[in-house]
C-alpha cells in the first residue's frame, strides 16, 4: 500500500503526522506528504486512521 496525500485539498492542519508520524509530515508550505515508500505492513492501520481523520479527505491510503 502507499499513502498519498493531495495537495491542492490539505489545508495544513498537521492531524495525519501525529496519528502517523512515520508516513506523514508537514513541508516547508505547510502543507502535508507521505512518504513515497510503500507503507509497511504495521503502519497499514495507523495510516488508514490519518486518511479517514483528515478533515478534508485530502488523504488516499491504497
Amino acid at each position: 500500500m502507499k499513502a498519498y496525500v493531495d495537495k491542492n485539498e490539505c489545508i495544513g492542519c498537521g492531524l495525519c503526522p501525529e496519528v502517523c508520524p512515520e508516513i506523514f509530515k508537514m513541508e516547508e508550505d505547510g502543507k502535508a506528504v507521505a512518504s513515497k515508500n510503500e507503507v509497511p505492513e504495521n503502519l497499514i492501520s495507523s495510516a488508514k486512521e490519518a486518511e479517514e481523520q483528515c478533515p478534508v479527505t485530502a488523504i488516499t491510503v491504497e
